[in-house]
């Protein structure tokens, strides 16, 4: 297939990614890059860490300089969003009324923050997901603000810390019985409820949020179910994300859980995804819907090379991690709720070690509470399938 035009729609880390890897691996047509951000490709981890502390200044997020975008020799579409695609014209229609033809298409539109129902979005209330959102929600963590954060999950877990460091009051809601438990089970997720609690969060784990509170427009406490109200100043929801795919409602490609692909990242000729929205098979663990930063870089040059011809499974080890006060959690494989055996050190205190596997023994996740190094090692024999003792 001759590609004179690509269109790459979501120019994130996966979009970017993707672009720069079909300049890198021969494309010379047109290169069209389409995002309803009007900001120029940003790095999403440091919001829920680093620029909410107001540890980093705005710029520092960029992935690329400006010399490096403007080396990609493409036509930018920035701040206007994608609202439909047709396969058979194999044109995207923009918000604008815009109609951008293509012979290859990259679709890496990612995710955006679920919301309460019952959330009107009145001052005081927050996501984060967008630089914006950060920014809005650091302006109000200051010394003393009664804080809930609806959500134990990571982004839960890293914007309650950051809160707590600051000054503020920190309350943590959650359905489940701990924080992080339904990704790295009870011993884990008891480890880092403890964490929180040293710093002064209340976790109350096992409750659901009802209803919130407003007055003057504005959000001042939440109504738990059992009737129990809380006070907050700021309220951030944090209850996870949900593929970005409305824009291809009626497409003719399969959608569910995010664009559904093959193990080479092809929803369609022609056409591919990734990044978080993208929901493909990967060859040893089935099919996955990923939304890791790592996933998303090595995504993007796995989605680029199968638009050029270059059809390779994409078959990653997926790894992830969070920072939260002075530790640093890292995983890689696919975990499941149940709980870990520490490999070295203790799940209980101190830096860990740590190993889920089959019924075989073979290693099928490891998670590290700083210990970088020793996760390194259990990393080979995750991708070696090997056993380890515990």
């Amino acid at each position: 297939m001759t590609l004179d035009q690509v269109v790459v729609v979501g120019v994130s880390a996966a979009g970017l990614t993707a672009a720069e890897t079909l300049r890198r691996e021969g494309h010379g047509g047109r290169l069209v890059l389409v995002d309803g951000d009007p900001r120029p490709p940003y790095d999403r981890p440091p919001l829920s860490k680093q620029l909410l502390r107001g540890d980093w200044a705005e710029d520092k997020l960029a992935l690329r300089p400006s010399s490096a975008l403007e080396a990609l020799d493409a036509e930018w579409r920035l701040g206007v969003p994608a609202d439909h695609l047709d396969l058979g014209a194999r044109h995207v229609r923009l918000a604008d009324g815009a109609e951008v033809a293509f012979d290859g298409l990259v679709i890496a539109t990612g995710v955006r923050a679920r919301r309460l129902p019952f959330v009107s979005g009145s001052p005081g209330a927050h996501v984060l997901r967008t630089v914006e959102d950060a920014l809005a929600l650091r302006r109000e963590l200051v010394p003393g603000a009664a804080v809930v954060v609806v959500g134990a999950g990571f982004l839960g877990t890293e914007a309650a810390a950051v809160a707590a460091q600051i000054g503020c009051h920190v309350t943590v809601i959650d359905p489940l019985d701990l924080p992080l438990q339904r990704q790295l089970g009870r011993r884990i997720g008891g480890r880092v409820a403890q964490l929180h609690r040293d710093h002064g969060v209340t976790l109350l784990c096992g409750r659901g949020v009802a209803d919130v509170r407003e007055k003057d427009g504005r959000t001042v406490g939440v109504v738990l179910d059992d009737g129990a109200e809380i006070v907050a100043d700021v309220l951030l929801v944090a209850i996870g994300a949900e593929p970005v795919t409305d824009w291809l409602r009626g497409s003719g490609l399969l959608l569910d859980d995010g664009v559904q692909c093959d193990e080479f990242c092809q929803a369609a000729p022609g056409v591919v995804a990734a990044g978080d929205v993208a929901s493909w098979l990967h060859p040893a663990l089935g099919r996955l819907r990923l939304e890791h930063r790592m996933n998303a870089t090595e995504q993007g040059m796995a989605a680029a090379k199968t638009l050029l011809g270059q059809r390779t499974p994409f078959a990653p080890v997926p790894y992830f991690w969070s920072d939260q006060y002075d530790v640093r959690i890292q995983v890689y494989g696919r975990p499941t709720a149940d709980d870990f055996a520490a490999v070295e050190g203790s799940l209980d205190e101190g830096p860990f070690a740590a190993v889920q596997h089959d019924a075989d023994g073979r290693v099928t996740a490891v998670a590290g509470w700083n210990m970088p190094r020793q996760l390194r090692a259990l990393r080979q024999a995750l991708v070696d399938q090997q056993p380890v003792s515990c």
